[in-house]
This record gives C-alpha cells, sequence and structure tokens, in this order.
C-alpha cells in the first residue's frame, strides 16, 4: 500500500482518508488502492454564474407529504445533470478521466444510478454498458474497476449493482461472484477488501450487500460478520473501520447499513447514534463527517441514510440540507460538488441526488437507504415487482 504524507492544516483537510476528503483522495481511498495520499491538482473554483440561486419553485408541485411542500427554496437542473453525466462517457482523454480509470466501474455506478433516479437510465446504450462491465471480470468471480485492473469487493459490489439497474443480473454466474465474495471472509468475521487482505467494515456492508441481491446471504457466516461490525461500535454510539477506530459518517453508513440489511439494528443505540448523526448538520445546513470538518454534499447520503434507516431523521433540518445541496449545484453545465462554487463530479452529483431523493425532492424517484438503489429495484429484486 502507499503511504504518502498529506500536506495542509487540520481545519482544510481531514488527516484519515475517508468518504468527506477532497475530491481526489476520495476517489483513491473508494478505490481501496491507497490508504493516504497528496492532492495531486488545486482544488478548482468554478467561476461565479449570474442567478445562482433560482426563486422559483419546481415545475412539479411536491407531494403533500415531502419535508418541501412548506419551503422550497430552488429548483433541481435535472436536464443539466444529465447532460453532464452523459458528457463524461465522451472524454475519455481527459485529465480527470485518465487518473480515474482504475476505479471506472463505481462512476458507472454513480453516473447510472443518478439517471435512473432522475427518470434518464435509457439515455445510455445498456447492451454496450453491460459488454465493458463483463470484460471486468476476472476467473476468480470478482470485478475490477476496469479493464485489466485488479478484482476488489467494492467493484464487485458496483458491477452487480449496474447489472440490477438493467434488470440483467441473470448475466452473472451467480455462484461464482458469490464465492468470490465469501472466499474474502475473515475468522473473525470481518471481509478483507482483495487479495491483499485489507480489513475494513466498508468491505462487512459490500458482502452483505451484495450477496443479499444476488440472494446468496448464505455462503457467509452471518452472525460472525455481524458480531465483527458491533465490535467496531464506540461509546459515542458510532462505528470505525475497525475496532477502535474513530467514528465516521460513511463507516456509520456501512455498519447501520449491513445490520438493517441482516435485521440486527437492535445492536444499535438509536438514540445515542442519532445524536452523533444531527450534529453533523452545520450553519449551511450541510452535514459533515466527523466534528469540526467541512460540510460535504455526499454526507446528505452517509449521514441522511443513517438516520432514516435508524428513524431518527426529523433530527435536523430536512429544508436546510435541500438548500445546501441545491447551492452546490452548476446551473451552467450541469453536476453538483462537495461545496458550493466548487468544481463538479460525478461523485457528488450522485449522492447529492441521492440525498434530495431521500428528502422525498419532487421529480425523483425513492431510493432505499440501504442498498442504495432505486426502490423500484431493489423490489424487482426481491418480490419481482
Amino acid at each position: 500500500m502507499i503511504k504518502n504524507k498529506r500536506l495542509g492544516t487540520e481545519k482544510s483537510r481531514d488527516k484519515g482518508l475517508g468518504f468527506g476528503e477532497s475530491r481526489d483522495e476520495r476517489w483513491l481511498w473508494m478505490s481501496g488502492v491507497v490508504d493516504d495520499v497528496e492532492d495531486p491538482i488545486p482544488k478548482i473554483k468554478r467561476l461565479p454564474v449570474a442567478d445562482h440561486h433560482l426563486s422559483s419553485p419546481p415545475k412539479k408541485p411536491p407531494s403533500p407529504h415531502s419535508p418541501l411542500s412548506a419551503c422550497l427554496m430552488g429548483e433541481l437542473a435535472a436536464d443539466k445533470h444529465v447532460k453532464y453525466i452523459i458528457s463524461i462517457e465522451k472524454k475519455k482523454d481527459s485529465f480527470e478521466s485518465v487518473v480515474m480509470e482504475h476505479l471506472r466501474m463505481s462512476g458507472a455506478y454513480w453516473g447510472l444510478t443518478t439517471l435512473d433516479l432522475l427518470g434518464k437510465l435509457e439515455a445510455v446504450d445498456k447492451e454496450e454498458v453491460i459488454s465493458w462491465l463483463m470484460q471486468c471480470q476476472h476467473e476468480s468471480g470478482g470485478f475490477a474497476g476496469n479493464i485489466g485492473h485488479d478484482p476488489h469487493i467494492l467493484y464487485t459490489l458496483s458491477a452487480v449493482q449496474v447489472l440490477a439497474l438493467f434488470d440483467k443480473l441473470d448475466v452473472l454466474d451467480i455462484d461464482k461472484v458469490s464465492n468470490y465474495i465469501s472466499g474474502l471472509q475473515n475468522e473473525d468475521g470481518s471481509f478483507a477488501g482483495d487479495i491483499w487482505g485489507e480489513v475494513d467494515t466498508r468491505f462487512s456492508y459490500i458482502a452483505v450487500c451484495c450477496l443479499s441481491i444476488l440472494h446468496r446471504s448464505d455462503k457467509i457466516d452471518v452472525d460472525k460478520a455481524v458480531n465483527y461490525i458491533v465490535s467496531c461500535k464506540n461509546l459515542d454510539g458510532g462505528f470505525g473501520c475497525t475496532p477502535g477506530g474513530e467514528s465516521h459518517a460513511g463507516q456509520i453508513f456501512c455498519c447501520v447499513g449491513a445490520l438493517a440489511i441482516t435485521g440486527a439494528l437492535h445492536h444499535v443505540d438509536k438514540d445515542l447514534l442519532g445524536w452523533w448523526l444531527c450534529e453533523r448538520q452545520v450553519k449551511s445546513g450541510g452535514l459533515n463527517g466527523r466534528p469540526e470538518k467541512l460540510p460535504d454534499v455526499c454526507y446528505s447520503w452517509w449521514v441522511l441514510s443513517s438516520l432514516i434507516m435508524i428513524d431518527r431523521v426529523h433530527w435536523i433540518s430536512k429544508e436546510k440540507l435541500v438548500k445546501y445541496i441545491l447551492d452546490c449545484q452548476d446551473l451552467e453545465n450541469g453536476g453538483i460538488s462537495d461545496r458550493p462554487d466548487d468544481a463538479v463530479d460525478v461523485f457528488h452529483t450522485y449522492f447529492g441526488v441521492a440525498g434530495l431523493s431521500l428528502l422525498e425532492y419532487p421529480g425523483l424517484k425513492a431510493i432505499d437507504p440501504a442498498y442504495a438503489l432505486p426502490d423500484d429495484v431493489v423490489k424487482r429484486i426481491f418480490f419481482g415487482k
């Protein structure tokens, strides 16, 4: 594993790579190939946009049950976001595309799920995507982030999720994929990310989620998996990446999500964890991942989904969070950034739209907080509907 010393101050950067780092750091972290990195490029700011904060209400009136019914702050530039996502695939020679080549599978999941939530999944060539995706599978059964790269449990889940979006799970040799995942479980119930053995509760969630989607949960020792996750619970009610690890909103989503899927949420102190999570909301309305950190749109998913799963979402201001997400849009070119006026990327575009979906923003499909897939996809997987 590569170990580099990161530059920057405590206020502007997290010391440990996680779900709320800078865009370049987070993508490298999500790829599972580095533990810590130095920012290769300075933070890019978007140029000011005229009428950046729109005041006109959405064309479609919100549901009377929506938290937005009492407070409409702006409008989601849905068409611009669709064009932005589709344009990414056409920029394969760009700097961003080249340096992120190794995690294209996750990028495909982020982009395609966003399109589905916006009701525009048909805008892409399904057969072309599936053909590329299947070329990323290894003989082991696992999937890589792109053709010619090594398999990892991260990209295996992304591949399964993409196929689920297209209702094409039948192209998989499900036993082969599930055997790959089950082979990564350790004796203590934890999971390695790949053959090199890194252990993280992210991988526990991925294994539990992926095998549940494939209807192969019996391939692993679920009780041991649950016990390991519980061993990562902290005194503040949160969860870390390993036992004794600092509580972090991203890890909390992974642990709560895995416990929800396995029917083990009784292990969570919902009031204690709910208090820790609701304190992640800052004055701007955005959410951060740990105390004293800057807000980031991606936590609109990690924190919000966790609060929903433990039934404590009413402890934050939904209206302020909606405004924060909408303020992070690029209203000229599409896409959503981590913070207002920063450069957009597909990662934050997905989690911003997914967060708005959880908040019942009008015009968006509903998304499942545990499986991170549209509700209709989850119902099709488990109920054939």
